[in-house]
Order: C-alpha cells, then sequence, then structure tokens
C-alpha cells in the first residue's frame, strides 16, 4: 500500500531527491574542481613582458614585410621569366608556320582557289612536317573540317565546330576565327601524342584566306610550366627558411633580453637589498645618533639644571626650617634655574618637532632656526623675510626644514664659517631654499666621512618627493677659505589649492 500510494502520488507533492544527496559529502567534496589560480604579473614580469612583446610584435611585423615583399619579388621575377620563355616559344611556332608557307609558297601562289590537285600536294608537305616527340602541322577549313593532322590521324575528315577542352576553353572555332583575321596565338588542354595525358599546348595558326584554310602548329608548354612551379616552390622553400631565420633570430634576441632582465633584476634586486639593508643600517645609526643627542642634552643640560634647582630648594627649605629668613636668594636661583629648564625643554622640543611649523608655516619656522642658530653660535646669517605666498603640503614642509636644521649642523660642526645666507622663496617652478656659507667648503674625504650621512639624509628626502638637490662647493687649501652652497628645490605639485593650503 505504502508502495502504491507513493506511485500515485501526483507529482507536485513528490518529495524531490536531487542526485547530489544520494552521494556522500566526501565524494561531492572530492569531485568539485579546485579554482584555477589568478596569474598576476610582479613586477620583474612585467617589465619583462614591457620588453619581450615590442620586440615580439617588431619581429612578427618585420617577418610579414619580409614575406609580402619576398613573394611579390620572386612572383614578379617568375611572371617575367614566364612570359619571356612563352614569347620565345611563340617566336618559334611562328618561324615554323613561316617555314612552312616558304616551303608551300610556289604551290599555293600560283594554283586557283579551287585547285584540288595543289591543295592535295600542300597537304602532303604539311604532313610530312613531323618535328619532335610531339611537334607538327594541322589544317582546317572555315567550316571546321579537320584536313591535316598527322600526331591524331583519327581527326582527320570529321568537323569539330564546338570542340571545347576540360576546361570549357574552345578550341577549333577559335583557331578559325584568328585564321580569318589573318594570324594568331591559341592556348588550350591538348592530349600530348607522346603521353596520352593532356597538357597545356600553345598553338599559332595562320589563315590561307584563297582555300579557306587555317593552317597552324603548337608547341606543349609543360616544361615551362613545371620549371615555373619549381621556382614557386624554390620561393616558397626561401621564405620558410626565412622564417626559421627570423623565428631563431628572434627567440635568440627573446632569451638575450629574458636573460639580461633576469641578470639586472637579480643585480637590482640584490642593490637594493644592500641599500635597504644600509638604508636600515642608517636609520638605525640616526635614531641612536639621535638618542644620544637628545640624552646628551637632558643630561648635560636639563638633568644638571633640575639638580642645581633641588639643590637651591633643600637650602631654602633647611634655611626656613632653622628659622632663618633669608631663603628668597635661593628661591630666586631656582626659579631661574627653572625657568633655563623650561626653555631648554621647549629648545629640544623645538629641535625634535617646531611647533611653530605647524602653526605659522616653513618662513616662520626657519626664521626661528635661524635666529637660534645666530645667538648660539655667533655666526652671522643673513635672512631677509620674503611674503611666501605659495602654499605648501606638510611634506614639503617638513623636507625643507629638516634640509635647512642639517645644513645648519653641517655649517656649526663643519665649516668654520663666519657668514651664512638662506634664501627661500617661491617662485613659477615651485619652492627654492638656497643656504650659502663662506666656510673652508668641502672635500671629497670629509665629503664621505663627516657630512656625507647629512648630505645622503638631504638628497633623499629631496627626491622622495620628486624634488632636486644641489650642492656646489669651492676649497682654497692655501689659505683655508671657500664656500658652499646647498640649493633644494621642490616642484609646483607641493602646493596646495587655498581652501585646503596650510600657512607656508
Amino acid at each position: 500500500m505504502m508502495k502504491k500510494d507513493a506511485l500515485h502520488t501526483p507529482p507536485s507533492s513528490r518529495e524531490t531527491v536531487s542526485i547530489a544527496d544520494t552521494v556522500p559529502k566526501s565524494s561531492r567534496y572530492y569531485r568539485m574542481r579546485k579554482p584555477l589560480p589568478k596569474f598576476t604579473p610582479n613586477y620583474a614580469q612585467k617589465l619583462s613582458l614591457l620588453a619581450t612583446l615590442p620586440l615580439i610584435v617588431a619581429t612578427a611585423l618585420i617577418a610579414v614585410f619580409v614575406t609580402y615583399q619576398s613573394r611579390a619579388v620572386a612572383e614578379r621575377e617568375i611572371q617575367s621569366l614566364e612570359e619571356q620563355l612563352i614569347e620565345a616559344k611563340k617566336a618559334e611556332l611562328r618561324n615554323y608556320v613561316t617555314q612552312a608557307r616558304n616551303g608551300f609558297h610556289f604551290i599555293y601562289g600560283q594554283a586557283p582557289f579551287d585547285d584540288a590537285v595543289a591543295k592535295e600536294q600542300v597537304a602532303q608537305v604539311l604532313a610530312a612536317m613531323i618535328y619532335g616527340k610531339d611537334g607538327s602541322f594541322f589544317v582546317y577549313d572555315y567550316d571546321g573540317n579537320n584536313l591535316v593532322n598527322p600526331r591524331h590521324t583519327d581527326l582527320i575528315g570529321k568537323t569539330w565546330l564546338g570542340l571545347t577542352d576540360r576546361a570549357g576553353t574552345p578550341i577549333v572555332d577559335e583557331l578559325i576565327r584568328l585564321a580569318r583575321e589573318g594570324s594568331g596565338y591559341h592556348q588550350f588542354l591538348w592530349k600530348k601524342p607522346s603521353t596520352g595525358e593532356d597538357g597545356q599546348l600553345i598553338a599559332y595558326v595562320l589563315g590561307l584566306q584563297d582555300w579557306r584554310w587555317a593552317v597552324g602548329t603548337g608547341v606543349f608548354i609543360d616544361d615551362i610550366l613545371a620549371s615555373v612551379a619549381a621556382q614557386r616552390a624554390d620561393v616558397e622553400a626561401r621564405v620558410r627558411e626565412t622564417f626559421l631565420y627570423i623565428g631563431g633570430i628572434t627567440l635568440v634576441a627573446l632569451f638575450v633580453v629574458f636573460a639580461s632582465g633576469m641578470g639586472l633584476n637579480i643585480r637590482e634586486r640584490r642593490l637594493a637589498d644592500a641599500k635597504l639593508k644600509e638604508l636600515t643600517q642608517r636609520v638605525f645609526d640616526a635614531q641612536e645618533e639621535e638618542r644620544g643627542r637628545v640624552a646628551r642634552e637632558l643630561h648635560d643640560g636639563i638633568s644638571q639644571i633640575l639638580v642645581s634647582i633641588r639643590y637651591s630648594l633643600d637650602n631654602a627649605l633647611r634655611r626656613f626650617r632653622n628659622g632663618d629668613s633669608k631663603i628668597e636668594e635661593f628661591l630666586d636661583t631656582g626659579i631661574r634655574n627653572l625657568g633655563s629648564a623650561i626653555t631648554e625643554i621647549r629648545r629640544i622640543s623645538r629641535d625634535l618637532r617646531p611647533a611653530i611649523l605647524d602653526d605659522l608655516g616653513l618662513g616662520p619656522a626657519v626664521k626661528a632656526l635661524v635666529d637660534d642658530f645666530s645667538a648660539r653660535t655667533g655666526i652671522t646669517v643673513d635672512f631677509q623675510p620674503v611674503v611666501f605666498r605659495n602654499r605648501l603640503d606638510e611634506e614639503a614642509r617638513i623636507a625643507l626644514y629638516r634640509i635647512a636644521q642639517e645644513a645648519f649642523t653641517n655649517i656649526e660642526r663643519h665649516s668654520e664659517a663666519n657668514r651664512v645666507t638662506v634664501d627661500l622663496r617661491g617662485h613659477k617652478k615651485g619652492v627654492t631654499l638656497k643656504i650659502t656659507d663662506n666656510g673652508r667648503g668641502i672635500n671629497k674625504d670629509q665629503t664621505s666621512k663627516e657630512v656625507g650621512l647629512g648630505l645622503r639624509n638631504m638628497q633623499e628626502r629631496i627626491e622622495q618627493l620628486d624634488g632636486s638637490l644641489r650642492i656646489s662647493s669651492s676649497r682654497n687649501d692655501a689659505n683655508q677659505t671657500g664656500y658652499t652652497t646647498i640649493e633644494a628645490l621642490l616642484p609646483l605639485t607641493h602646493l596646495l589649492t587655498p581652501e585646503h593650503s596650510a600657512r607656508s
């Protein structure tokens, strides 16, 4: 009953069971296809493709052009050769017919148009003119009757008007038409007596108008066609050989490009790794140097001032406990020292990240740096404030400020200068910071050992912003005089629009 009810259950109410439900999950997952990995070329592969694709395209175009030119030139030469050979055959046929006419001219010239004896004599003369394996003369009257044909005697005495070859070319009708016009050449397929197979025949026919005869002979040009076919086959073989040469040269060029690209990639990667390691080490060294500088300044400056403040406060507290009223001197000293500590902390903070750079912009920040440098070192600095209307982004302001800071550090440590000129201005190409001192200049040893790291830092900072850094220096070892100029240029791309600008 259960089975019967199930069989008679309407299709809409039956439980549908899919094939996937009957397959175990493990088998189902086993049969699932894994997604194909997506190919994403890296930089080296993109560079290789960029280098090889134009080479492949250029090689293909060269191959197509060379093939076209080779075939065109060869076809012209082959056609010219074929025409020359056929013209030679035609000239040969014309000579045959001319000689034959000279042979029976004394008969044809003296006989009337209805002289049967003369016609029979001429027919015998033409029938006897057999040359080579397949050469002979034929005669048709203008009604299409074959009168002479020593190679195909089965055609004699029959009318052949409407005869065509297997390609559909009319034969007898065309020969008669040419004879009526005087003479002419005709090409068609005809059975070769020597082989019994069809071949291309060129016939020359001459009309004897008095007798209404078409007299002619023909020559097979299979040898010419075979020679032309051989020439074309040779051209195709040379084209294929040229293709092989081009393909081989292309493969060699691709291999050279690939090998060169791989070599350059490996070399550049090694250089990049070495430069990255060097840069990382320089970053670590710069961090350690900065930490050491801050630690020294804290220890030598802030720490000693704070110790002095504590000493003054301890003395004041001790006198206060002893009932001594003369504690103002120690409090004044502590207050002064506390002010010095605050000033020193502000200076250290300004060196690390000057707040004036964010608040007022690059011009006031450089002016503050110039004033502090001049007050600390006693070096005269000429810095004329310029109305700097160009608005720079944050990266450009920081880079130029750090370059100025590094330049002042190098001047203080190495230049022995007594005057510095600072020029900061905007122009139609961007913004330029130029710092010149009248110190002793820079020599090669000093550049690489003493100030090389600072100059490299300047160079890297400016290159990251698509700018340029130019350093020029002159040194006179006799009197230890010279000059050094550092000029940094940033492009207009770092200028902000007025609605997004910050002060510069």
